[in-house]
């Protein structure tokens, strides 16, 4: 799978869904997009980088327990995901456009995981805060794995946002703050590079 082929792809659902007069072109000066792709330093980082992008911040939702802690989540039994809340401007980078950052950055085809972190916490999930969103994400999701851009099925659940958790202080802008931490330099910093050389049009 390449980043390109993603773009390519969600490129496609973008114009048939303009097309088709349902593209959100009218939506208020800010939207939020709610998104779990494995480890939320990862995701955030990601994110942080992207024109449009006014904040990130790191939490837990989608579970079933009232104000979770870190330690709570990673015990998987409050049934949480570590996921992000992203507030944009989709006047400046569209709600597709962050689709397709999130399918390049992370492998919606390994069920409860990422890499080496194993759990239903770090499942892949796109948590949608209108009906727009909803049948965006469902259109993305096929055609990407009708062109097979995957070498298996696409996993990412794809459910109403609930009640989003922010995560402890010490998570928010983790990578930011911790460019040297091991995990950082072996996991987020090659996705924050391929977002860099791969979404250049997108990087503020």
């Amino acid at each position: 799978m390449t980043a390109g082929m993603v773009r390519w792809c969600v490129t496609g659902v973008i114009a048939m869904m303009m097309a088709g007069g349902t593209a959100a072109a009218d939506e208020a000066a800010r939207a939020k997009a709610t998104f779990a792709g494995g480890c939320f330093w990862c995701t955030e980082a990601v994110y942080a980088q992207i024109k449009g992008v006014h904040a990130v911040t790191s939490g837990y939702t989608d579970g079933k327990v009232p104000d979770p802690t870190y330690k709570d989540v990673c015990t998987g039994r409050t049934g949480h995901a570590e996921a992000i809340e992203i507030e944009y401007d989709p006047a400046v980078v569209s709600f597709e456009q962050l689709l397709e950052v999130f399918f390049a950055t992370h492998d919606p085809t390994t069920l409860n995981r990422q890499g080496a972190d194993v759990g239903t916490q770090y499942r892949s999930g796109i948590y949608f805060h209108d009906d727009t969103q909803r049948e965006t994400a469902r259109k993305v999701i096929e055609k990407l794995d009708a062109a097979r851009v995957f070498p298996r099925p696409i996993v990412t659940e794809v459910k109403p946002a609930t009640t989003f958790y922010p995560a402890e202080a010490y998570h928010q802008d983790y990578f930011a703050n911790n460019p040297l931490q091991p995990y950082c330099q072996a996991v987020a910093a090659p996705k924050v590079e391929k977002v860099r050389k791969v979404f250049k049009d997108l990087v503020k």
